[in-house]
């Protein structure tokens, strides 16, 4: 249910909880959260009640979003990979791989530099790296969990890092493997957990801070850091 107050439009979805609560996606959607029972006049109130707040946060992003700089594939430029930053140098021979990481720097072959070709090598790498270290850290969670997951995907988000499906699949986003292991581990932890608790319940996080007693600074790493992960 999508509703309009004042130029500002956002999302409603009416839920078991008890509180109403209001996030914003990455991608500057507005969603609010609200008990099924709750009048609307209630919820025009909290809205309007979070206006200056919603308002300076989108005036972050929209701030972070026109300082990224684009990245060049040029010797010296630095590419992420689990939190380190690794120098690219440009490789002639036609015969080498298109990229791999080797001595300490992403190397990548020339004739991949034109266009779009170097960025689209670069997550083909990413995601074909993140597959692996992401299916043995779902295995250690869900057995700590005890919860029992589909098929695991790393696949392209958009705004957001993870998803599951209601027959148990787990989504990661690729730039997940642009972050550091705590991270990766927070992400992971996050979408298992909504294997047994849908909705970010105050249940959810109990269970989320019972594997990771420190989730909420892994969570404000995410959140502070997670427009400036670009390729």
């Amino acid at each position: 249910m999508s509703m309009s107050k004042n130029s500002l439009s956002y999302s409603l979805i009416r839920t078991e909880r008890k509180t109403l609560g209001l996030t914003i996606e990455r991608n500057g959607d507005i969603i609010l959260r609200a008990p099924l029972d709750c009048p609307q006049n209630t919820i025009d109130d909290f809205f309007e009640s979070k206006k200056f707040w919603i308002y300076q946060k989108l005036a972050e992003k929209r701030l972070v979003e026109d300082k990224l700089p684009s990245k060049e594939y040029v010797n010296g430029e630095g590419f992420l990979y689990l939190g380190k930053s690794y120098r690219l140098q440009l490789i002639g021979d036609n015969d080498a791989a298109p990229l791999k990481l080797s001595r300490g720097f992403f190397q990548l072959n020339k004739k991949y530099t034109a266009g779009e070709k170097g960025e689209k090598i670069f997550i083909d790498w990413y995601r074909s790296h993140a597959t692996p270290i992401i299916e043995k850290r779902v295995k250690i969670y869900k057995d700590m969990l005890g919860v029992n997951c589909g098929t695991i995907r790393v696949l392209d988000l958009k705004y957001r890092w993870g998803s599951c499906t209601s027959d148990g699949n787990l989504n990661f986003h690729w730039k997940t493997i642009l972050t550091p292991m705590p991270i990766v581990d927070y992400v992971v932890v996050h979408e298992l957990v909504h294997l047994k608790e849908k909705n970010h319940t105050q249940k959810f996080w109990e269970m989320v801070a019972a594997v990771l007693p420190d989730y909420e600074k892994r969570k404000e790493w995410l959140r502070v850091n997670g427009n400036f992960l670009e390729v």
